[in-house]
C-alpha cells in the first residue's frame, strides 16, 4: 500500500535520496577511472547523464507522498534494470570479464531501498531479487564477490523494509496515544463542568425527595439512578447495571417494554417472547422510553406501542394522537442543543445498526418506528 504522508518515514525517504546521489558520485568516479577500458565510452557518458537526471527526478518524486505509488516505483525499477542490462554492450564483455564494474554498481540499490521503504520487507526483497538476477545475467563468470553483492542487496531490502514498517507502526501508535490523551483531557474538562452543575442538582433532588411518597419519591429515586450512571460515564466505567457488555445473554423485549404500560400507554406484543441480545434489548427499551417521554411532554394523551418480531429485525412502533411535528422542527431543536431525538433515540438506534423512521404531520399525530437487527452489532 502507498505510504502515508509525513510522519516518521520522511527521514527515510531523505536518506534514500542522499544515498542515490552518493552512489551516483561513486559511479562517476569509477567511470572516469575505467573510461579507457569501455567499448563505448561516449555512450557511457550519455548513460551517466541519464542516471543523474533520473536520480533528481526520483528525489523530487519520492519527496511527495502522493507520487510514491506504483507508477513511480515500477518506472524506477525499470530504469535501473535498463542501465544494468546495458552494461555488457557499453562496457563490453571483455571489460566485464576483466573486472570492470557495471555501470550501475551500488546505484542499483536505489530502487531496492525505495521499494522497501514504501512497502516493507516483502517488497524490498522482491526488488532486491530482481536486481540481483539482472546483475548476475550481465556477468560472464559468477564469482564469490558477485554472489556476496546480491546477498547484501537482499539483506538491505529486508532490513530497511522492516525498519520502515516499524516507523509506520510507531507513528500510528503515537497518533492513537495523542488522541487518547486529548479525549481524556476533554472528559476531565466536561467532568468538572458537570460536577459543578448537573450532578449537584441530581444529588440535591435525590436527598430532598428520598423520604417522600408518590411521584416525588419516584422522581428522587430516578434522580439518584441518573446521578450514579452519569458519574460512571464521566469516569469511563460501565454504568451501574453492568452495561450491554457485562451481560452476554438475551432479554425478552416484551418484559422490558411491558413496564411502560399504563392507563395512558398501551403495549401490544407477540404472543411468544421477543429475545434480543441483552445490550440491544436495553438500548431499544431506552430509546422507546425516550420516545414515550417526548409523547408525554409534547403530545399528551394516549400512546400506543407495538412490538413486531420480523425474524432478522425487530421493530418497535410508538404512535400518538398529538398535534404532530411541524416540518423542520427536529432540525431546529438539534441546532438549539435539544438532542433528545438526535441522541437518545436516533443515536442509540444508529449504534445498534438500526434505523429510525418518523412519520408526522401537524394535527395528525406522530408515529416513530425503531428498527434494529436481531444480531448484536
Amino acid at each position: 500500500m502507498p505510504s502515508p504522508p509525513g510522519g516518521f518515514e520522511v527521514p527515510l525517504w531523505r536518506a534514500v535520496a542522499v544515498f542515490r546521489f552518493a552512489a551516483l558520485a561513486y559511479v562517476g568516479v569509477l567511470a572516469l577511472r575505467d573510461a579507457d577500458r569501455y567499448a563505448h565510452p561516449l555512450v557511457a557518458g550519455i548513460v551517466l547523464l541519464a542516471m543523474l537526471g533520473w536520480t533528481v527526478l526520483t528525489a523530487l518524486g519520492y519527496a511527495r507522498p502522493r507520487r510514491r505509488g506504483w507508477p513511480l516505483l515500477a518506472a524506477d525499477l525499470a530504469v535501473v534494470l535498463a542501465v544494468l542490462l546495458a552494461s555488457p554492450w557499453v562496457i563490453g564483455r571483455t571489460g566485464l570479464a576483466g573486472g570492470v564494474p557495471s555501470l550501475a554498481v551500488v546505484w542499483l540499490a536505489g530502487p531496492v531501498l525505495a521499494w522497501a521503504v514504501s512497502g516493507g520487507r516483502r517488497r524490498g526483497a522482491v526488488a532486491a531479487l530482481a536486481m540481483g538476477a539482472a546483475d548476475l545475467a550481465t556477468r560472464e563468470r559468477i564469482g564469490q564477490s558477485t554472489v556476496t553483492g546480491v546477498i547484501l542487496l537482499l539483506l538491505a531490502g529486508v532490513v530497511v523494509g522492516h525498519v520502515a514498517r516499524l516507523a509506520v507502526t510507531a507513528e500510528q501508535r503515537l497518533q492513537r496515544a495523542v488522541e487518547l490523551e486529548a479525549a481524556t483531557r476533554e472528559r476531565e474538562r466536561l467532568a468538572r463542568g458537570i460536577h459543578d452543575s448537573v450532578l449537584q442538582v441530581l444529588a440535591m433532588v435525590q436527598r430532598r425527595g428520598a423520604h417522600l411518597d408518590g411521584e416525588a419519591g419516584e422522581l428522587a429515586r430516578l434522580a439518584g439512578e441518573q446521578e450514579a450512571a452519569l458519574r460512571a460515564l464521566i469516569a469511563g466505567a460501565p454504568p451501574p447495571d453492568g452495561g450491554a457488555e457485562a451481560d452476554p445473554g438475551t432479554l425478552d423485549l416484551r418484559a422490558l417494554l411491558g413496564r411502560y404500560a399504563s392507563a395512558a400507554v398501551s403495549v401490544s406484543a407477540p404472543a411468544t417472547g421477543v429475545p434480543l441480545p441483552a445490550g440491544t434489548a436495553r438500548e431499544l427499551a431506552a430509546a422507546t422510553r425516550a420516545t414515550l417521554e417526548n409523547v408525554d411532554r409534547h403530545a399528551g394523551g394516549r400512546a400506543w406501542v407495538l412490538i413486531e418480531d420480523e425474524g432478522e429485525t425487530v421493530t418497535v412502533s410508538v404512535r400518538d394522537e398529538g398535534p404532530g411535528i411541524a416540518a423542520g422542527r427536529l432540525d431546529e431543536a438539534a441546532r438549539q442543543g435539544r438532542l433528545g431525538v438526535a441522541q437518545s433515540i436516533r443515536g442509540r438506534i444508529a449504534d445498534l445498526g438500526g434505523t429510525v423512521t418518523i412519520t408526522s404531520a401537524p394535527g395528525a399525530g406522530t408515529e416513530v418506528e425503531l428498527t434494529v437487527p436481531r444480531a448484536a452489532r
